[in-house]
This record gives structure tokens, sequence and C-alpha cells, in this order.
């Protein structure tokens, strides 16, 4: 039993590889251009998907919390694999929505139950939650979607000698490997609850609400992971604008999906060097400075300044991430996950689309900038309360040593 739980974590990383290899992301706007959507409408698509996954992101955490993480997975897979078989054949905007449609369904059903697993998983193995392992296995997570995500774009700019539908079928192929690899996990024995949906809805509100760090860090992670959704979807317009050549995305594309793979892998280093809260503070103002810097700067000292952005998310994803799941126990840990991924796709679904018509009408540098202007504060704030929840968090520390992290100690 105990082994093939550890091929559990092999096999997690390989999905996570092939589900980060998303061969059509680096020229999926240009794909759209081409079929004469204009950005207001590729974020409209974007804002569909991020609908869908709110929707059922809660449901989806809750389901894999008493049905099983595997089922749970296997469906999300099965999901995503027909989503890109169905790319194959789309070729105008409600297509592309039912496209997004589809693959909203699958990721959310994914989103929060694979970690949930990988958790358990290493729980179970004997190794005390809490403990470095699992920051490394969220630190090796993000970067091995990162090494991913530069196979898969370099790959997309080679298949684009050919043509763009390369890049599609090439996508509907690899979507159906996380779904031969979910067939083959094992569940790990857990405590499930047997109560009622509304005395877990209560313990699961009680786990969030009434821990003060844990709730600070589910902020932190909603506006953090917004403004990272927000430059992910910008990079293509922004290099088009600069004049590079589409057959150019890819690389551009590698590149920023390896900058944050390394950042993430030496996140847990950078926090022990200087601490969670100077981390936390240098990923907020790498993230204006980029945002900032790509609407300011001429020529390609923007796209160079760009890569600040994959950096902050690389370590501010695995610092926070980790943080939030190390004080959570198994029973609920797929759900408090899909809240946070709520939280921050209910806020794009309204703005996102609202982002895509000002991009339209003002340009992508003006929506950059904006996007600066209005983050500087959101950072400051959800970062004002991090820090005074883990300033209160002291006074637990002696009386409850081996459930919280001690204050000058990093939060993961």
């Amino acid at each position: 039993m105990d082994r093939k739980l550890e091929l559990n974590i092999i096999k997690i990383y390989l999905m996570a590889f092939f589900q980060a290899a998303m061969v059509i992301t680096a020229v999926y706007v240009p794909l759209l251009q081409g079929y004469g959507l204009t950005m207001a409408q590729v974020m409209q698509t974007q804002a569909l998907f991020a609908l869908t996954v709110a929707v059922s992101e809660v449901p989806s955490g809750y389901l894999a919390d008493l049905w099983g993480r595997k089922n749970t997975i296997i469906c999300g897979a099965a999901l995503c694999a027909i989503g890109f078989s169905l790319l194959c054949f789309a070729d105008s905007y409600w297509e592309f929505m039912l496209y997004e449609l589809i693959l909203g369904v699958g990721i959310s059903l994914n989103s929060g139950a694979d970690l949930a697993l990988l958790y358990d998983t290493q729980s179970y193995l004997g190794r005390h939650e809490g403990t470095k392992s699992n920051g490394q296995h969220i630190s090796r997570l993000i970067s091995l979607e990162g090494v991913a995500g530069a196979v898969a774009a370099v790959l997309a700019s080679i298949l684009m000698l050919w043509s763009l539908q390369w890049v599609v079928v090439i996508q509907a192929i690899v979507g159906y490997a996380p779904l031969l690899i979910a067939l083959t996990l094992v569940e790990s024995p857990r405590e499930i609850s047997v109560s009622g949906h509304r005395e877990n809805a209560t313990r699961v509100k009680a786990a969030i609400i009434e821990k003060p760090l844990v709730l600070s860090i589910s902020l932190a992670l909603i506006v953090f992971n917004l403004a990272a959704i927000y430059g992910f979807w910008l990079y293509q317009k922004y290099w088009e604008v600069r004049g590079i050549p589409l057959t150019y995305f890819g690389y551009l594309w590698a590149l920023h999906c390896l900058v944050r793979g390394i950042a993430a892998r030496f996140a847990n280093e950078v926090e022990l060097l200087l601490g969670s809260r100077l981390t936390l503070l240098l990923v907020a103002i790498l993230n204006i400075v980029g945002l900032a810097g790509m609407a300011l700067t001429p020529g390609f000292i923007g796209v160079y300044l760009a890569l600040l952005l994959p950096i902050s998310r690389g370590v501010g994803s695995v610092i926070l991430y980790d943080g939030l799941n190390k004080r959570l126990t198994s029973e609920f840990r797929a759900t408090v996950n899909s809240l946070v991924n709520l939280g921050f796709r209910s806020i794009f679904i309204l703005t996102g689309p609202l982002l895509g018509v000002l991009i339209d009408q003002y340009g992508v540098e003006f929506s950059l900038l904006l996007l600066a202007v209005v983050f500087t504060p959101a950072f400051g704030f959800v970062l004002f309360l991090l820090f005074r929840s883990i300033r209160e968090e002291k006074a637990f520390v002696e009386i409850e040593e081996h459930s919280v992290t001690p204050i000058n100690q990093p939060i993961s």
C-alpha cells in the first residue's frame, strides 16, 4: 500500500506536467483573433471560463472531500480531454465559448483535489503536516509546471512553422495524458466527514473565518492570483503591439514559464533567507514594477521587465499556497482551496471583459498602467492584514506549538 501511495506523488507530478503543457496557450489570443474575435470577445471567453470554474469550484472541492480525490480528478481530466478534442473543430465565437465551458468544469474538478491528494498522501506516509517536505512538493509542482509550459511553448513555435491548426491538434493529443495517469492514482486513507451538509459548511467556515492567519493568506492569494491572471492574458497582445512576430511568441512564453519555474524552485530558500514578510513585500513590488514597466518603457525594455511578473508569481504561489494548506486539516482541504480559487475567479468574471474593452479602446499600455495603479493599494491592504495576523498568531505558538508555525519562521 505504501509503495502505491509513494507512486501517487510521482503520478501527480506527471499529471501537473501534462496539464501545464498547454501547447495552445502561447498562441491562443492570435488563434481567436484569426477567427475574427476582438480582444473584448477574447476576454469574454475567459470570463465564461472563470464563471464556469467559479460556479463549479466549491461543489467540486466539496465533492473531492466526500466522494474522493481520485474519482473527482478522473472526471475532471476526462472533461478536459473532451474539451481539447472539440477545440480542433471550433471556428466561431460560440464554439470557443463551448470549449471554455467544458474546460472550466473539468479544471474545477481537478482544482484543489490534486493538491489535497498530494498532501493526504504525504501525511499518510508518516510525514507530519507542516514539515518542509510538503512545501518542497508545492515548489516542485510549480517548477515542473513552468518547465512543462516552456516545453509546450517551444513546441508551439515549431508547429507554427507549418500551421496554427497543428498546434490545436497536438494540444488535443497531449490533453489525454492526464486522464490516463489519473486512472492509475490511489486514494489515500483519510478521515471523511459523515456529518450533514449544513454542519460541514459550518466547519469549513470555521476553518477559514475563525483562523485569522488562514483568512489573511486566503485573501492574499485571491489578490495575487488575480494580478497573475490579468498579466497572463495581456502578454500576447502586448508582444503584438511591440512588433514581435507571432513565430516568436512560443519562445517568449517558454522563457516566462522557465523563469516562473526557477523562481518557484528557490522560493523556500528565498523565504528562509529574507523572512516571509520581506519576501511577500518583494513579490508585490516586483508585480507592480513589472506592470508599470511594461506600460511606461519603450521598445523591448518593457518585454524584459515583464519577466518580473513570473518571478513574483513563482515565489508568491509557493509561499502562500503552502502556508495555507499546512494550516488546513485533510477533511476539507480541497474545499478551502476551491474557495480561494472561487474568490479570484469571481472578480475576474466581472472585470475581465471590462479589461478587454479598455484594451480595444485605449490600448494595452494604458490597461497595464491602470492595473499597476489599482493593485498597488490592493497588495498593500492584503499584506497589512497578513502581517498583522502573523503577529497575532505569536500568542498561540506556545500553546499549540505543533499546529502552527512559530512567528520567527516562514509561513510556509
